[in-house]
Formats: C-alpha cells, structure tokens, sequence
C-alpha cells in the first residue's frame, strides 16, 4: 500500500491526500465578460475575463483567437508588504512564468478558430497568499473563460463551444517521507519535493512542473505524485462543474465531466503507483 495514505494528520487535520477546502464563487465582479472568486484553505484568486475583437499581429488574418493571462499579487497577500511591480517599472521573472502558465494551460483546451479574432484575457489577482497560487489560478481561470465564452454565445458572436474539456491544476509534495496533496505554505516551505500539475478532464497532462528542494526524486515517487495528482484534479473538476451549473448550456457542461479515458487512466495510475509503493521506502 503506498505509504501516503499513513501517518499523522497535517497540521489542518486533513490526511496526506486531503485537499483544502475549495469554493468557486462566479462573476463578483459584475462588468467583466466572465469572473470568479476562487477560495482554497486560505489562498484566494479573484480572475476576471475580459474579451476584445482583436487579436495579437502574428494571428491578424488567420482567423483565429488568443487566450492569454496576466498574473499579480496584491501588495498585502503575503505576511509583510511587497512593492507593487508597477512601482518597479517591470514584472519579475517568477510572474511572467507564472502568468506563461496560466495561458498555455487555457489555450491547451480552447478551439481557438471558434474565437475567430478575439482575445480573451484573464487577468488573476491574488488577493491572499498561502501557497498554490498558480495552481488556484489556473483552475478559476478556466471558470472564468467558460463564463466569457457562454456570454459571447448569448450574445451570438460565436457560434460553437470552443472549449474542449476542463483544465485545473493542484500542487504536491513530498516532506517526512509522504506524498502530500495541496501544501499550504508551511509545507511548501519545508518540502523536499514541489510539483505543480495542470491536468485536463480527459485525464492529459498540460504541463508537470517537479523540483527536488533538498532531496532529488526518482522515478517511483513520480509515479505516487502524478497518482496522487489525479485525485486532487477530480475533486477540482467537480468543484467547476458545480460553479458553473445553470450558467452554461447543459451540452457544454458535458466538456467539464471527467471522460472514460479519464477515469480509467487514473484507475491505472493508482494502481501502478501501489504496486511501486509497496514498499515503506522513502515517498
């Protein structure tokens, strides 16, 4: 049996594979095409969906659309007060990859010829701190588009839905030898192993994103971590789904359910990862 399912329980009282208590709040901010407020253990993105016809100068005369996003912390999201970028006069490096992110994992399940030369452009504002901020704002980025998109179909400026599937994502550790699902800051801080995964609902990867801290990780503990990530990703799917019921066609929600494939793909992953982790080696 794969040893993260033992052990005490985290500070928070969930177990290793426990995901924070998520709520998906749609359109707090009334004048964007799509919005939401995503809430996760303490960590809270607002996203807003802002469409424009018009598109980037390399798209001009393709007839297709752009998905992009900007990423930004509030001054006071984290314990003690950090300078707007804007102050700078330029954007860190770990904001541009952040917000990189973000937009490769939309454009993944977007059919960008059904935008047919418009961006959209999610804007995803931390307003508190406490890890998996990327993590959250790619999976309320994705609510957020869906809501600009439904609106651009009441509108009737496109014609079919242009999204695929679901994309969310969920972040993951190892520390004291345990895999664990959605870290808080304090772990974050202290684990040997950062993964971040983007996953789609047809149970495809957009983007893995692994960094051994202290000790490097092998091949096994891979296996446990994508397992693991594959949990979290359900419970995120079905936390979308919810948010955005009654507010998309029925037939578009169809985009957001988990697939056969999905499931059987995660079916296999736990078991290969029981079956590596038979073991009580180091996680």
């Amino acid at each position: 049996m794969d040893s993260a399912s033992h052990g005490p329980p985290r500070p928070d009282g969930r177990g290793p594979l426990g995901l924070r208590p998520v709520t998906i709040v749609c359109d707090p901010v009334p004048h964007a095409e799509g919005s939401c407020l995503v809430t996760q253990g303490r960590t809270q993105v607002l996203v807003t969906a802002s469409v424009e016809a018009k598109v980037p100068p390399f798209l001009q005369r393709t007839g297709l659309g752009w998905v992009t996003a900007e990423y930004g912390m509030l001054p006071r999201a984290t314990h003690e007060r950090s300078p707007r970028e804007a102050a700078r006069g330029r954007q860190s490096g770990r904001t541009l990859e952040i917000q990189r992110l973000i937009g490769r994992a939309l454009r993944g399940v977007v059919d960008r010829s059904r935008l047919a030369d418009r961006t959209i452009t999610l804007d995803c504002d931390v307003l508190v701190a406490d890890a998996g901020t990327r993590c959250a704002s790619v999976t309320g980025a994705y609510v957020a588009l869906a809501l600009a998109c439904a609106s651009l179909a009441k509108a009737g400026d496109i014609q079919a839905n242009p999204l695929r599937e679901a994309v969310a994502a969920v972040s993951l550790g190892v520390a004291e030898g345990r895999v664990l699902l959605d870290l808080d800051y304090a772990e974050d801080s202290t684990a040997d192993v950062d993964l971040n995964v983007v996953g789609t609902s047809s149970g495809r990867f957009v983007e893995i994103q692994g960094t051994a801290e202290r000790e490097p990780f092998d091949e096994e503990q891979l296996a446990r971590l994508l397992a693991a990530s594959r949990k979290g990703l359900s419970v995120l799917f079905a936390a979308q789904r919810a948010a955005l019921l009654g507010r998309l066609p029925e037939d578009w929600l169809e985009a957001l359910a988990p697939s056969a494939p999905a499931q059987a793909s995660a079916k296999k992953s736990r078991s290969v990862a029981a079956r590596r982790g038979g073991s009580s080696r180091r996680a």
